[in-house]
C-alpha cells in the first residue's frame, strides 16, 4: 500500500497510508471535524470525552480519557493513523504510541493554526476539498465578527478547586481577543495559572468568564462568585465555542456576537 509523508505541527514528519481506513482520535474537537469529513466509517476509536457527534459517542469504540489512554485497547484495534494534540494528550503516552503507529500530532493556539490543522487532516485522510470548504466558512463567519470598540478586561475560569484560568499563551485567549476581550494574565502567568482572591482583586478584570469545561460552572458557581465580587460581571460560558478547534469555528462567531451583546448590556 502507498505511503505518503506529512509534518504534523510538531514539526515530526510520519509514514501515512494514503487513504487511511482505520483512524483513532484522542481529541474531541478533531473528532468533530472527523465526522463533518464524512469520515464515519474510517474513524474506528474516540475517546470518553468526544461527545460530538453524539451517534459517535453511543457507536464508536472508546479507548479512555485524552490524558488516561487504554493503551492496550488501542493498540489492539491497529490503527493506520492516530490524530492527537500536543496540550490534551500527555506525552509519554502519544510517545509510546508514536513508536508503533503513525500519530499526526497539532499544537493550536491561534485561529490560522486551527486552519492549517483542518486543512492538513483533509489532505492526511483524502477529504482536502470537504476541509477547504470548511476553512472558507470558518474565515467567511469570523469575517462577520464584529466585537464592540470597547474593550472589556476578562479573566476565563476553567477550574474550581483550585481556581485556574486561560493564561495568555492558549488558544482560548486567541479567541477572547477576536472578541476585544482582553486577558488580564500575561504569558509570565504561564498557560493556566492558579488564581487566588487577592490576585483577582490585584488584576481587576471587569468580566468573568466561567466556562462549561473541563470543570462545569453551574450557576450556583456564577451566583456565589458574582456575590464576592459585586464589582466585577460574572457570565457563564460555553467552552467548547472558546476551546474547541475543529469545525465547531464555524459557528464560534454567532455564539460571540449574542454572548457580547449579553456582555455589554450588563457591564455598565
Amino acid at each position: 500500500m502507498q505511503q505518503r509523508l506529512f509534518t504534523d505541527q510538531l514539526g515530526r514528519t510520519i509514514s501515512v497510508v494514503e487513504k487511511p481506513r482505520r483512524i483513532i482520535s484522542l481529541v474531541p474537537s478533531q473528532t468533530e471535524l472527523l465526522a463533518d469529513l464524512g469520515l464515519e466509517e474510517e474513524v474506528i476509536g474516540i475517546t470518553k470525552f468526544c461527545i460530538h457527534p453524539d451517534r459517535w459517542f453511543r457507536s464508536k469504540t472508546r479507548v479512555g480519557g485524552t490524558k488516561q489512554l487504554h493503551l492496550e485497547q488501542l493498540a489492539a484495534l491497529q490503527p493506520d493513523l492516530i490524530i492527537a494534540n500536543k496540550e490534551e494528550n500527555e506525552q509519554q503516552q502519544i510517545e509510546w504510541l508514536m513508536e508503533r503507529f503513525p500519530v499526526w500530532t497539532s499544537d493550536i493556539k491561534t485561529l490560522e493554526q486551527a486552519c492549517e490543522m483542518i486543512t492538513a487532516v483533509g489532505e492526511l485522510t483524502g477529504t482536502s476539498e470537504k476541509a477547504k470548504q470548511l476553512i472558507t466558512k470558518i474565515n467567511a463567519a469570523f469575517s462577520e465578527l464584529q466585537p464592540h470598540t470597547t474593550p472589556l478586561r476578562a479573566a476565563y475560569f476553567i477550574w474550581q478547586e483550585p481556581l485556574m484560568c486561560a493564561g495568555s499563551d492558549t488558544f482560548i485567549s486567541h479567541l477572547m481577543q477576536r472578541c476585544n476581550l482582553l486577558n488580564v494574565f500575561t504569558a509570565q502567568d504561564g498557560r493556566y495559572p492558579e488564581v487566588s482572591e487577592s490576585m483577582l482583586r490585584e488584576l481587576n478584570p471587569e468580566v468573568l468568564l466561567l466556562s462549561s469545561e473541563p470543570f462545569p460552572f453551574a450557576e450556583k458557581h456564577r451566583e456565589a462568585m458574582q456575590q464576592q465580587f459585586p464589582e466585577m460581571r460574572v457570565h457563564l460560558v460555553d467552552g467548547e465555542y472558546f476551546s474547541w478547534y475543529g469545525s465547531r469555528l464555524v459557528d464560534a462567531p454567532g455564539y460571540f456576537t449574542l454572548l457580547l451583546n449579553h456582555i455589554h448590556r450588563t457591564a455598565y
